[in-house]
């Protein structure tokens, strides 16, 4: 199914590149710049649906529908990964020790006062300017 569509999808492609490039401007004619649009006169300013207009909207509309089909086809794999296949991983053994020795409370007696934290140093004064 996914070769089918892939398959339409480019000639589908290929097609709208050459109807497009095979349309005329609007300005293609001398009378164009003078607001008149040749033979297209009647069917008002806007002209007619054209058959390569026709075709290009078709192709559009095609090229669209095998684009959101191939997305959707492509979306909804086997569900499978790469990572399910990696080898599962091990937690390291703990050898029976905590993370973190505990802190063991100081002694009464021995209580030394916390250390002061060193005071911020004062900003330099800016400097003169030099004469």
């Amino acid at each position: 199914m996914t070769i089918l569509l892939v398959t339409l999808h480019v000639i589908v492609c290929l097609a709208l590149i050459v109807v497009v490039l095979l349309q005329s401007g609007k300005g293609a004619e001398m009378g164009a710049s003078f607001g008149a649009s040749g033979s297209q006169s009647v069917f008002g300013a806007g002209g007619g649906n054209t058959f390569m207009s026709k075709l290009t909207t078709y192709a559009a509309i095609i090229f669209m529908l095998t684009s959101l089909s191939l997305a959707f086809v492509s979306g909804k794999g086997g569900g499978s990964s790469i990572m399910s296949k990696a080898p599962k991983a091990k937690p390291a053994p703990m050898g029976g020790l905590p993370l973190q020795q505990p802190i063991k409370p100081a002694a009464p007696g021995n209580a030394a006062a916390p250390a002061a934290p060193a005071a911020p140093a004062a900003p330099a004064a800016p400097a003169a300017p030099a004469k």
